[in-house]
């Protein structure tokens, strides 16, 4: 199947052997994550984390996020400590840029952020978004944050001009510093191409999500100053704009390759990180039952996938077409199917499962081919997180 050129390739998968009446035993070489995040090595299931919605911990394949991470963290905690007479040269005055034309402020007090609250904020959204870098590739990524940060530039002069002519309000002149509209921009592709999952159920209707915690932490970060909001609302405008290809601004706002050729050569060995090997889970239920029980339904689908992964390599090997009634009989419907039915020939076989073209086009928005989103949708039963998870790992 077709892997976006961010995607690391899948992990071999093994084939898992138990005896009959027993519970799978987890596999070494297989993920335990059970549900779909765009991300090729995890995701968020309901023994999961709240954090799992970002894949596997690490920042494997991720090497521009991680330099976001500790470049501007570093240079925060610098200035704050050590050399706080410096912070005035990072501080985004709009009035300053408008009125005495120092451009450079929009450089510079858009990049560090100057309160160490936002700089935890924002770290820890940037490293729950990594997932976008894996999946789109570093380039893309980049070009992502480049757009949205000079986009986001313009629409807060748009926006305090704005309320200022409009409802007489005066803005104060200085806004939150950072790199903060870049990662506000990053939640529309969050809310649009990432699967919610429901982790547990509070208080009737509402619900804890895979996403949840993310939505918390991006509340936290628009409530810490009294200025941010326009910060935040400039960068989910602009990432809107850019996601959406609005006035093609995604061909105009992006960076060259023999650019991101130049960073790959010189700076992502510095920044890159090493495949994390194992990584442990811990349930969500509240009580042991409900853990297990979790547990059980991971390996379950982690069995699928495995044997997925292996009928898919032979078929690589072979050619041909998988035949999805011999594959997966204990898992569609839970019907007691005796296994010796594999050996039936392909005219015998029942007739593909119906797939919703709902699916097929969430599938195919997060850039999958049709076929391969027909072909996953039918061998995990029409499971829309399944198929996504498979697609994201292999």
């Amino acid at each position: 199947m077709r892997r976006s050129p961010g995607d690391p390739g899948a992990a071999p998968s093994r084939r898992i052997h138990r005896p009959a009446g027993s519970a799978p035993a987890p596999s070494p070489g297989l993920s335990t994550s059970a549900s779909p995040p765009p991300d090729p090595r995890g995701g968020s299931g309901p023994g999961g984390t709240m954090f799992t919605s970002t894949g596997s911990s690490g920042l494997y394949k991720a090497p521009l996020s991680k330099s976001l991470l500790l470049v501007p963290s570093a240079l925060s905690l610098l200035l704050a400590l050590l050399l706080p007479h410096c912070q005035k040269f990072f501080v985004y005055d709009l009035q300053a840029v408008k009125n005495d034309f120092q451009i450079w402020r929009l450089i510079c007090g858009r990049v560090i952020c100057l309160d160490l609250k936002d700089t935890f904020c924002s770290s820890l959204l940037i490293y729950n978004f990594r997932i976008f870098e894996r999946r789109y590739g570093s380039r893309k990524f980049a070009s992502f944050l480049l757009g949205c940060w000079i986009l986001s530039a313009l629409f807060d002069f748009l926006l305090v001009e704005a309320m200022q002519y409009s409802f007489g309000i005066t803005v104060a002149s200085n806004l939150p510093s950072g790199f903060l509209a870049p990662v506000f921009a990053l939640f529309v592709p969050f809310y649009c191409s990432i699967p919610r999952v429901q982790v547990a159920q509070i208080l009737g209707p509402l619900s804890i999500t895979n996403k949840t915690l993310i939505y918390i932490l991006g509340l936290q970060l628009f409530t810490s100053g009294s200025y941010i909001w326009i910060v935040a609302i400039s960068g989910l405008i602009s990432g809107l704009c850019y996601d959406r290809k609005m006035l093609q601004v995604h061909q105009v706002l992006c960076i060259p390759s023999w650019v991101a050729q130049f960073f790959s050569w010189t700076l992502e060995p510095i920044f890159s990180s090493s495949e994390p090997t194992s990584e442990a889970r811990v349930g969500m239920g509240a009580t042991v039952d409900i853990q297990r029980q979790q547990r059980m339904e991971q390996l379950d689908r982690q069995l699928m996938l495995s044997q997925f992964a292996q009928v898919r390599r032979q078929r690589q090997q072979q050619g041909g077409m998988i035949n999805w009634n011999r594959l997966f009989p204990p898992l569609r419907q839970r019907r007691n199917i005796n296994y010796q039915d594999g050996r039936r020939s392909e005219q015998q076989a029942s007739p593909p499962l119906e797939v919703s073209e709902e699916q097929v086009a969430r599938l195919m928005e997060m850039g999958f081919s049709r076929g391969d989103a027909l072909e996953a949708l039918r061998a995990s039963n029409n499971d829309l997180n399944v198929a996504t998870n498979f697609l994201l790992q292999h």
